[in-house]
């Protein structure tokens, strides 16, 4: 057992002026099966860089265990060839035989090792590459987002594995996964940093309990500042106006005023001021005492969606659909019947590559949204005429340049598409930079606010979620069962899909 002790950490990046992190200290061991949680863009990948000595920083880390990180980098030419060719170059001093041994205890068929890795599917890539990073020892090994794109199945396969490990800090946002296989987590709230015991939900409970209390703190204190307020400005009007009366005297007005009045005036004109500067004093020990009480409160904003009704109650129809790619002589979707009713949210449930993303695909296709020249489909597919959809691509790496360009290539109103990125917690400083130079979380922030920008009969979503923050998660789940649109979704977060969906297909 030992500790990782990071004592007044501040980082930024060049060139930029806001810092990262800024005099942050903490501890954590190494034996605790750790789960990273925070905003996109808040530094979760920024920390474990940091741990990796990627990055130069201020303040002190210090630790006695070797660390390494998932995912690891692999190029285009090892992707050609077998793990087995390149798994210590990616992993010094990797053993096949401890590789071989992780892979059976993730029911794994070791001959995946000695396929090409082009071959295997994304799931499959996964477990050989996590099988390499838990066959070293003494490491406490870097997880970010290890789960991103794969099927329940294999979502489930992977849960149990790290059940059975311990010594790694682990960056999600799928709640399944960080109540089943995490034992403490460390958060990076607004404000401050915190590591607590516990799995997320645990976590979340104790959150909205700490914040409805500062809610009801804040609110005290903001009553008691507006009594204080009240009483001082009455106590210096009062003050005034026996200032003002002091010197002088009026023989018709004030006939009954003793001409000997005016130190007594005085004195009381002084005590009067004297109220006024107690009520300041204790008004500001109000407002230092409310400082800080709501610094890590999360209220997200609601987001607002605007769908459209269709006139009439069948928006697609779909039968003995086939579908594939002509170069590869194979069809990834074989018989598919299908019917999309108005209002319902549809969910396409089932093993990576079965053919989700292709039928998602097939639809934009008989809309007329053209789709790779070598994809192909055949049957029986129809949606609404005149049918407007909204799609989010489960890829980002098309998103370059600037969002004002963005917005205007895709029709956007401005206004709109900004505001709702801020409404999902996006900096206005990073609505000034490349959208390359964003996370993958808030490259689909700017995807779904695109989305709901766009007033629709129908959203195709394609993995929406994938490297979304637990908390705008949350945010969209309100948004969607608030304005109940038209949906057919592809997403592996059960959470989101046992509250969201209408239907769930199995695939």
């Amino acid at each position: 057992m030992a500790q990782i002790n990071v004592a007044d950490l501040t980082f930024s990046y060049e060139g930029s002026f806001d810092c990262i992190f800024e005099g942050v200290s903490f501890s954590i061991d190494t034996n605790w099966k750790l789960g990273f949680i925070g905003r996109n863009g808040k530094g979760k990948t920024t920390f474990l860089n940091i741990l990796l000595g990627k990055y130069d920083y201020a303040g002190k880390i210090t630790s006695s265990v070797r660390f390494d990180y998932f995912p690891y980098q692999v190029t285009d030419t090892m992707m050609e060839s077998c793990a087995s060719d390149w798994m210590q170059e990616i992993k010094p001093g990797c053993e096949d035989w401890r590789v071989l041994c992780e892979l059976a205890k993730l029911n794994t068929p070791a001959e995946l090792l000695y396929r090409p890795f082009s071959s295997l599917s994304q799931g499959e890539r996964t477990r050989v590459l996590l099988s390499i990073l838990f066959s070293g020892e003494n490491e406490f090994l870097l997880m970010d987002e290890p789960t991103s794109h794969l099927d329940r199945e294999t979502k489930r396969q992977i849960v149990k594995y790290l059940e059975e490990k311990k010594g790694f800090i682990l960056v999600s946002h799928d709640r399944e996964i960080l109540d089943n296989c995490i034992d403490h987590v460390l958060v990076l709230n607004r404000k401050s940093i915190e590591v607590q015991c516990g799995n997320f939900s645990s976590w979340w409970e104790n959150k909205c309990r700490r914040d409805h209390f500062a809610e009801m703190e804040n609110e005290k204190h903001l009553k008691e500042i507006s009594i204080l307020k009240k009483a001082a400005s009455e106590s210096r009007h009062w003050a005034v106006q026996n200032e003002q009366v002091k010197i002088g005297r009026d023989p018709v007005k004030e006939h009954d005023r003793p001409f000997g009045s005016r130190a007594f005036i005085g004195a009381k004109t002084k005590k009067m001021n004297k109220r006024v500067k107690n009520y300041e004093k204790r008004i500001e020990r109000e407002l230092l005492a409310k400082e800080g009480l709501l610094s890590d409160l999360e209220r997200p904003a609601p987001l607002r969606l605007n769908p459209l009704v269709y006139h009439s109650k069948r928006l697609v129809y779909g039968k003995d659909v086939l579908a594939g790619y002509e170069d590869g002589n194979k069809e990834v979707l074989k018989n598919i019947s299908f019917e999309l009713l108005q209002g319902e949210r549809v969910f396409l449930h089932g093993a990576n590559g079965c053919g989700k993303s292709t039928f998602l695909k097939a639809l934009l296709l008989a809309h007329g949204i053209k789709q790779e020249d070598r994809f192909y489909i055949k049957g029986e597919l129809k949606l609404g005429a005149g049918l407007i959809v909204s799609y989010v691509s489960q890829d980002t790496g098309y998103l370059k340049g600037g969002l004002k360009a963005f917005c205007s290539k895709q029709g956007l109103e401005e206004p709109l598409f900004f505001s709702l990125l801020r409404q999902l917690d996006m900096e206005r400083g990073q609505f000034s930079k490349k959208m390359e130079d964003f996370s993958e979380g808030q490259k689909k922030k700017v995807l779904i606010a695109a989305s709901l920008a766009t007033p629709a009969h129908l959203y195709i979503w394609d993995e929406p979620l994938n490297y979304i923050d637990v908390f705008s998660r949350m945010q969209i789940e309100e948004l969607l069962l608030k304005y109940c649109p038209t949906m057919i979704v592809v997403e592996h977060d059960v959470r989101f899909r046992e509250k969201v969906a209408t239907r769930i297909l199995e695939w």
